[in-house]
């Protein structure tokens, strides 16, 4: 992952040097500006991630700033941070609305300010890496560096920690896979972080070793029943640390791969509504030690307007008028209703009508700010408690869903895959008996038709009228039988056997079809029209099938026309082009152009045009066996036009 730049404008040298120092020991590079030439210089430079603008400067305005470095190309990507001791309602507003990620109030804590520029950025979670990152929370430099010089050649990668405090962001900002903290430190100590990680739903499963100087019994009880995975005295082998380490690493439970929830002790924002603002100063600087930006508003108007700008993790409502009004405002707003929110007040009394009107608990000024901020970080960690059950709910019930539907598809494809097996193995069995039957069919057919003919031509024993007329309704009977086993001897062999595609001179092969079409009928003169150099790849005989059908149909359906023309050629590119077969005859209804493939089908009478309804249909059966589509076009006496392709073998 490459190092971000973060670009610094602040016309104070305090402020530029504390967030350098804040920037610098988490990891960034930094680019320091007093004024806003200097800013604008940097613009031209680029080669930053991250803009922290103060607001007020004293030859430009940051907002300005923003608007300059928003418009340049690639600017809509920096993450931007507007930093102003001007933290109104309105000036946030107008900051956030002209483009910024974040507005910070002075006075500000510079582990927030990074800690929000990295989740900014999304690199708030550990990167994918081979090695085990490990955090150290010591007060002693000395004896972080010997952890570091331990740990590092075994694989592992180690980030440091100077407090409790700056312990507990680093774990939220960096998410490490083990923690190793020292029992006694200035500030928070070992066991109160590891109690306050176990708290966190975004931290608790992380496994924390704790280190300690102390060699009583009831001391080593106190730290494990805090939530440690195991405990190591200082005076011990260093060589015990690896070993007890490796030992939770390989022990602690798997995490479930879900989208990381937000930590508790990670960069967040604490919204306070009251006219009373004196008497949130104190938790205010009480938050702001947790890494918590506080925004203060004076009423709910202005609170609703930077709720719908930008979203908070807790909101504290001072008592007074319409405070209860308030509160059920904003907890009817769709999703801001959702933010936990605690009422603040005087007397007891109030504790009913305050939760009754939606707020999350209620707190008395009397209880101090101490308490306040307690309750304040119990809403939050609930909060975050139930958005994590919610998010594991959703994606368990996604992933069942995503399962039940892959098995859905799984038993629709098997499904499938049997009823085409079963239809593939019906169709064989029926173009078996069709072939059979009509096979059995020509020798009876062939009796029945000669012994007709014997007696109309016998001479010693004349027929009678009548006997004679039955006699040649039988042998015309007999014959329009045998056209049709032929038909469905041609239909059989259009539906089954191999393909033998070969490419052939289709022009040729039309010419053929056409000279014994005309043999049939010597006495018609039709006008025959075949377009040169026709080629396909597709199996020649059952291309022959498809061209003596078509060109019959239309040498049939021409017979009553003074002048019939039939054309023979094809469009649209070379190597797959779309063949037709056109006429001037009789053509047939428009719309019906579908029933012509159906077997049996006819749409005009038999006395009209014979024939035996299963041409077409074996022609449909032939060129779908070669991947093909056919289709008609036509209008009752005005002709008729069949399409159909041949697509090669890819």
């Amino acid at each position: 992952m490459s190092v971000p730049v973060v670009l610094i404008v602040d016309d104070s040298l305090t402020v530029r040097m504390d967030l350098h120092e804040a920037f610098e020991a988490d990891g960034f590079i930094t680019i320091l500006c007093a004024t806003g030439t200097e800013a604008r210089a940097a613009f031209e430079n680029g080669g930053f991630d991250v803009a922290v603008l103060d607001v007020l400067l004293p030859d430009a305005d940051g907002v300005e700033l923003l608007r300059e470095l928003r418009a340049r190309p690639g600017g809509e990507r920096t993450v931007t941070v507007l930093l102003s001791s001007e933290a109104e309602v309105a000036d946030r507003l107008h900051g956030l609305r002209t483009g910024a990620d974040e507005y910070v109030g002075k006075p500000y804590d510079a582990g927030y300010v990074v800690g929000r520029c990295r989740q900014l950025l999304g690199d708030g979670e550990v990167p994918v890496s081979s090695a085990t990152t490990v955090l150290v929370i010591d007060d002693s430099v000395t004896f972080r560096e010997q952890l570091r010089e331990l740990l590092e050649p075994e694989g592992y990668a180690v980030i440091t920690a100077a407090s409790g405090e700056e312990g507990l962001r680093t774990a939220a900002d960096r998410r490490p896979q083990a923690v190793i903290v020292d029992g006694i430190m200035p500030g928070i100590d070992g066991a109160t972080v590891i109690r306050r990680m176990r708290l966190d739903p975004a931290l608790r499963d992380t496994p924390c070793l704790l280190m300690t100087a102390a060699d009583d019994y009831a001391t080593e009880v106190q730290m494990l029943e805090a939530g440690a995975d195991a405990f190591v005295r200082k005076q011990q082998d260093l060589a015990v640390v690896l070993a007890k380490l490796a030992a939770v690493v390989r022990t602690s439970a798997e995490r479930l791969p879900f989208e990381a929830i937000g930590s508790l002790h990670g960069p967040g924002k604490v919204l306070t509504v009251t006219r009373e603002r004196h008497r949130l100063a104190e938790l205010g600087d009480a938050l702001r030690e947790d890494g918590y930006d506080v925004v203060a508003a004076d009423n709910g108007d202005d609170a609703l307007d930077l709720l719908a700008a930008q979203p908070v993790d807790c909101i504290v409502l001072g008592l007074g008028d319409g405070a209860r009004e308030t509160c059920m405002r904003i907890k009817e707003v769709p999703q801001i209703g959702a933010t936990p929110l605690v009422m603040t007040g005087d007397h007891d009394d109030a504790l009913l009508d305050c939760l009754a009107a939606g707020a999350d608990d209620y707190v008395r000024w009397a209880d101090g700010t101490q308490a306040l901020r307690a309750h304040v970080h119990a809403q939050i960690r609930r909060k975050q408690s139930l958005d994590e059950s919610r998010r594991i709910r959703e994606e368990l019930m996604r992933r069942e869903l995503d399962a039940a539907g892959e098995r859905a598809a799984r038993q629709l494809a098997e499904t499938r895959a049997a009823l085409v097996e079963e239809l593939e193995w019906r169709n064989r069995e029926l173009e078996a008996f069709s072939g059979s039957v009509s096979h059995d069919l020509r020798g009876p057919l062939q009796i029945i038709s000669s012994f007709a003919e014997t007696l109309l031509d016998e001479d010693e024993e004349p027929l009678g009228p009548q006997g004679r007329h039955r006699i040649q309704r039988i042998h015309a009977a007999a014959g329009r039988m045998a056209d049709l086993v032929e038909s469905l001897l041609l239909l059989a062999r259009a539906s089954r056997g191999d393909l033998r595609r070969q490419q052939f001179d289709m022009t040729m092969t039309t010419w053929q079809v056409i000279g014994e079409v005309e043999a049939r009928d010597p006495s018609r003169k039709v006008d025959f029209t075949v377009a040169p150099d026709m080629t396909a790849d597709a199996d020649e005989g059952l291309v022959r099938v498809i061209l003596e059908n078509l060109i019959n149909n239309a040498f049939k359906f021409t017979r009553k026309v003074e002048h019939p023309v039939i054309d023979v050629g094809w469009t649209g590119p070379a190597d797959n082009p779309r063949y037709h077969i056109r006429d001037n005859g009789a053509g047939f209804p428009a719309g019906k152009a579908i029933e012509l493939f159906r077997p049996f089908a006819r749409l005009h009478s038999a006395d009209e045009f014979p024939g035996t309804g299963i041409g077409l249909t074996t022609v449909h059966r032939a060129v779908e066996r070669h991947g093909g589509e056919i289709h008609a076009e036509g209008e009752n006496g005005r002709g008729a036009t069949f399409w159909f392709t041949l697509p090669p073998t890819r």
